[in-house]
């Protein structure tokens, strides 16, 4: 919005003797230096800078008419601050007196020595000027370029904007006035809408032959990086050419020479990868809650440009973005806090990155949640994984509806969309803890959603998707439980909600299965839990958390422990035989006997069936009898004519009892009311399963 004069006088006091300067570094080095005097002035020399092709022109969209603002009061120091400005600028040439239709005006603002520094404001032009489309570098893109330096110089410009002119039909455009009259630039101030991009073209012309080879650019910072430090010297000869060949003026005293670690875009650059500068660490440690709408989009865009050094970044801002939401109203609640704070904590300790290697092959880890999917690339440098970048984004309204199988799906697809530009043409694995998604390729049906997905998956890259069980996979995606547990929770405001227990707060952990599984991994598989048994878990567990049938999955998830099934010894009870009955060899042979009651009686009083099936054959036989029938009426009912033929003494019976009053009615001495020529009887209760047959008839 401002043009911001950083020539000022002051900047004398900054100046750097260049003996100075190489008395400073090496003599290899130095001797380098005083080959190009130069570009290593005090100050930036008076007059104009040479024309060059990418002088900086202002086109106005049509019709536009002269902007034109008032200019505001000044204070007294600001009036003689103003006279020196003004003074400086003129004697070297950068501004001249103008009569000008456009009028911007200026103002200042405090620096951190406790100086003044002069604004121009140039909103109104910039609304009315036609945008130029040249594009800045991506950060990410400059940062791959570096993979495998080891030394690192970086140059900064001296006044930088000022080494360019201004289009000589356009300096009128740029006036502005003050209380000693209008002036305009007749070099490319700070402030205009298109600046940075008549910047970036202009150094890109000059290093066009030295890009993504030893130097990146970005503005007017220029990095210079090499892998052995006699290819870093030869490199930096051959920038300080450039820079001399092309009049461009360097400020020694920003400039860092043969470095292996140095800060670069906000970003600490060394030979083990990226991390976030420290100063930026404590400008987060320092944030207050934002108050409004506004302050609110300051923090978000602060942490958003570290996205890549966060894991679940979106999940985590969730509760944050949703006031941005269109007709929301903006109340600061305890969910916003909590988020608040969790990103401030995961910010203060962020990870180092490693540059991506083209030539080893990639890891990507993927998982979805209900509101967001996140990924996170790795490559593996010899000492393990290690992470490249972090990944994530809050799922549409649309998409938060898709079953679990496509979130998980729309992950990957997310992630390789992310990162084409390294997953093309290299070997990939896709960890998921979605099972299902491994058989993808071969599952024979498909929505036309999936069909898109899995083509544009099949026709770009060179991949496998292997299954990682979900604790695992979100330990490496996600922050900490304990931070997901009070995230999760504060989402929905039904589930804020926290129990006071024996004077401990505890936190209500939602219905959330994969959650829960978490919680009690950390508290039963941990180093520090040695795999304890139900009870000790359960009550390291609640110390903490509580959420309703806590016992019951606790019980399940220490039965199900696969190492302590492997190394405990089993303190139950010897299990009783089970096992399947033996293929009869002849028809009614073996048989099965059930009842059926709970019938209408009849004349008789019969208000049962009792139902013969033979194994063999599947051939039923049914008797009218009653409920209350016992043992001996029971065998005299098999020894009727319409049963004598089936042999019923020959084998054993299995016999399925529903309550235990017939259970004593009819099968105590069963036995012996058969005689003793009879198999030993087999009694099966409520087992079913073993008693499909029969259960066929009777049911």
């Amino acid at each position: 919005l401002y043009a911001v004069h950083r020539t000022e006088s002051t900047e004398q006091n900054e100046a750097t003797d260049i003996n100075k300067l190489c008395d400073s570094v090496p003599d290899d080095l130095a001797k380098i230096i005083r080959e190009y005097p130069e570009i290593f002035p005090d100050d930036l020399p008076s007059g104009l800078p040479p024309e060059r092709p990418q002088d900086h022109k202002i086109e106005l969209e049509p019709d536009a008419q002269p902007t034109v603002r008032t200019q505001w009061r000044l204070t007294q120091p600001e009036l003689q601050e103003l006279r020196n400005q003004l003074d400086y600028l003129l004697a070297k040439g950068f501004i001249r007196p103008s009569i000008s239709p456009f009028a911007a005006p200026i103002l200042f603002t405090p620096k951190k020595d406790g100086g003044l520094r002069m604004c121009t404001d140039y909103r109104a032009l910039n609304r009315v000027t036609i945008k130029s489309r040249y594009p800045i570098p991506r950060m990410d893109e400059l940062i791959d370029n570096l993979r495998g330096a080891r030394y690192f110089l970086k140059i900064d410009l001296r006044g930088g904007y000022h080494q360019i002119r201004v289009f000589a039909d356009d300096c009128h455009k740029t006036a502005f006035r003050t209380r000693y009259g209008s002036y305009e630039y007749t070099v490319m101030p700070f402030g205009l809408t298109n600046a940075p991009s008549t910047f970036q073209l202009t150094m890109n012309g000059v290093f066009r032959d030295l890009l993504d080879k030893c130097v990146i650019i970005y503005l007017d910072d220029i990095l210079i990086y090499s892998k052995t430090r006699e290819q870093h010297l030869k490199d930096l000869e051959a920038v300080f050419q450039r820079l001399q060949q092309h009049r461009l003026i360097t400020k020694g005293s920003k400039c860092e020479f043969l470095k292996q670690e140095l800060e670069f875009l906000g970003h600490v650059i060394s030979t083990e990868g990226i991390r976030i500068d420290p100063k930026k660490l404590r400008a987060i440690q320092e944030w207050k809650p934002p108050t409004d709408l506004q302050q609110l989009q300051s923090f978000l865009g602060f942490v958003n440009y570290m996205r890549r050094f966060i894991s679940n970044m979106a999940g985590l801002t969730g509760p944050l973005t949703d006031l941005l939401q269109k007709g929301t109203f903006y109340e600061w609640e305890e969910k916003q806090q909590a988020a608040f704070e969790a990103l401030k904590k995961l910010l203060m300790s962020p990870p180092v990155l490693r540059i991506a290697d083209p030539e080893r092959p990639f890891e990507v880890i993927t998982d979805a949640s209900d509101i967001a999917v996140g990924a996170v690339l790795m490559q593996d440098f010899g000492n393990g994984l290690q992470p490249i970048a972090y990944e994530s984004q809050k799922m549409q309204s649309a998409e938060r509806n898709y079953p679990v199988h496509d979130k998980e799906m729309l992950a990957i697809v997310h992630a390789f969309k992310i990162w084409r530009c390294y997953l093309i043409g290299a070997d990939v694995t896709v960890r998921t803890d979605h099972k299902s998604l491994q058989y993808l390729r071969a599952q024979p049906n498909l929505n036309p959603q999936q069909i898109r997905w899995l083509d544009y998956l099949e026709s770009n890259f060179t991949y496998k998707i292997t299954y990682k069980k979900g604790a695992n996979n979100i330990a490496l995606s996600r922050p900490s439980a304990q931070l997901v547990a009070v995230l999760v929770a504060q989402s929905n405001p039904l589930l804020n909600v926290y129990y006071l227990r024996s004077g401990i707060d505890r936190i209500w952990v939602p219905s959330y299965r994969l959650l829960r599984e978490l919680l009690i991994q950390e508290v039963h598989d941990s180093n520090l839990s040695g795999h304890f048994g139900v009870d000790k878990t359960l009550k390291a567990l609640q110390w903490f958390y509580y959420w309703p049938d806590m016992v019951t999955d606790v019980q399940r998830y220490v039965a199900a422990c696969p190492i302590c099934q492997r190394i405990k010894s089993s303190h139950q009870r010897p299990t009783g035989l089970l096992q399947p009955l033996e293929p009869p060899q002849r028809p009614w042979q073996h048989v099965t006997i059930d009842f059926v009651t709970g019938l209408p009686a009849g004349p008789s009083g019969n208000d049962a069936v009792l139902v013969v099936v033979d194994r063999l054959t599947k051939m039923a036989h049914f008797a009218p009898c009653r409920t209350t029938i016992t043992a001996e009426e029971t065998a005299a009912c098999s020894s009727r004519p319409s049963f004598a033929y089936t042999g019923y003494q020959q084998q054993s019976l299995a016999i399925e009892i529903r309550s235990s009053r017939q259970n004593s009615g009819r099968t105590h001495g069963l036995d012996t009311a058969r005689g003793n020529n009879s198999h030993p009887l087999i009694i099966l209760k409520r087992t079913a399963r073993r008693k499909g047959q029969i259960k066929r008839w009777s049911s």
